[in-house]
């Protein structure tokens, strides 16, 4: 009763930024929560897993932890306010660049049928919206928000601006995606959280539960991954880049052997430039 009552004032909370956003608009919202994420994201109680997490970068390393997290404050505050915009974005390309277009675009004039993966990086819904506004065949698979009065708004933008097609991850999206994917979509989905129901895979130099949905579908239908990364460059333009499709061979393909490539991936995609992954999720719990 009591998380009830949490989650149904933190929807007041939110749904009432969301109406002073729209009324202040997109670029004055931007600054002002960059603003605002800097400072109250280190005094909410995530803040300890960002501490934990950065923990495996050392002292002496070339990131500097605080750095880090100012900046991943920042972003998180303006990518907060860009879901009551993504009406806007859905209509133009003007705030991103691609890089890999010979790449996606093969992969459309051949009717390839791949799986797309990334993570949780700068603003991460826009990549499922740039691939469907390039006509790409996707459904993409999600987590609900565990907030069940903020959950239906988000269903509902995703949906109506992002990808239509969205799967919810467990037994029943596993079947759905499967479904999909035998119907000629291709599939979309973020591989960097903790999955209780995963394996455990070296992330980082550190066991990390890991979903194995990618591995299982590879092996079932022959498909190639095709990484994503995006990146936020200022407060008004990002760069999305689709980089070569990866094929597993007959001696890679075990479910642990996929896994774990796929954990070296992430790692090698957050480190070039850290701050523009979420830190706040509890990776190695």
């Amino acid at each position: 009763m009591i998380k009830i009552l949490k989650y149904f004032l933190q929807s007041i909370l939110i749904y009432s930024i969301f109406f002073l956003i729209k009324i202040f608009g997109l670029k004055i919202s931007r600054i002002v929560f960059a603003y605002v994420f800097q400072k109250i994201g280190p005094i909410i109680k995530s803040k300890k897993i960002i501490e934990k997490n950065l923990t495996i970068f050392k002292k002496d390393g070339k990131f500097i932890k605080d750095d880090i997290i100012k900046l991943m404050w920042s972003n998180y505050g303006k990518t907060f306010i860009e879901y009551m915009f993504l009406k806007k974005f859905s209509k133009t390309s003007d705030h991103i660049k691609i890089k890999g277009k010979e790449i996606l675009n093969d992969i459309i004039d051949q009717k390839k049928q791949v799986i797309f993966v990334s993570g949780h990086f700068a603003n991460f819904e826009l990549m499922s919206m740039e691939l469907t506004k390039r006509n790409v065949k996707l459904a993409t698979i999600y987590r609900p928000l565990n907030n069940i009065f903020l959950n239906p708004l988000m269903e509902y933008l995703r949906k109506k601006y992002i990808c239509r097609n969205q799967v919810q991850k467990g037994i029943k999206g596993l079947k759905e995606t499967i479904n999909y994917i035998k119907n000629g979509f291709n599939i979309a989905l973020m591989i960097d959280q903790r999955l209780s129901e995963g394996i455990k895979s070296k992330f980082f130099g550190k066991d990390a539960l890991t979903t194995t949905l990618p591995a299982q579908l590879i092996n079932r239908f022959n498909l190639e991954i095709v990484p994503i990364y995006i990146s936020r460059l200022n407060n008004n333009n990002f760069e999305m880049e689709i980089m070569k499709p990866i094929s597993f061979k007959e001696s890679l393909n075990t479910k642990e052997q996929i896994t774990d490539r796929l954990n070296v991936l992430m790692e090698v995609l957050i480190l070039r430039d850290p701050s523009q992954w979420i830190w706040t999720h509890n990776r190695w719990k």
